[in-house]
């Protein structure tokens, strides 16, 4: 899964849950990304990111 098809279903997860979504380019370290999900955070790196990744990613933001 590619990083912006990742953040394209956490905005739609959000929206659903009516929690505030965020992405900070500018906070992360070289390509990755700062996201906030309500009041969790996590990074998201950029390129193709594994099925553990995006599990992992899931899991900081309170969502498995």
């Amino acid at each position: 899964m590619k990083r912006e098809q990742f953040l394209r279903q956490l905005r739609r997860e959000a929206r659903a849950a009516q929690v505030e979504f965020r992405v900070e380019e500018s906070e992360g370290k070289g390509s990755h990304y700062r996201v906030y999900f309500g009041k969790r955070v996590s990074t998201v790196k950029s390129g193709e990111l594994t099925p553990g990744y995006v599990k992992l990613v899931r899991r900081q933001l309170g969502l498995e």
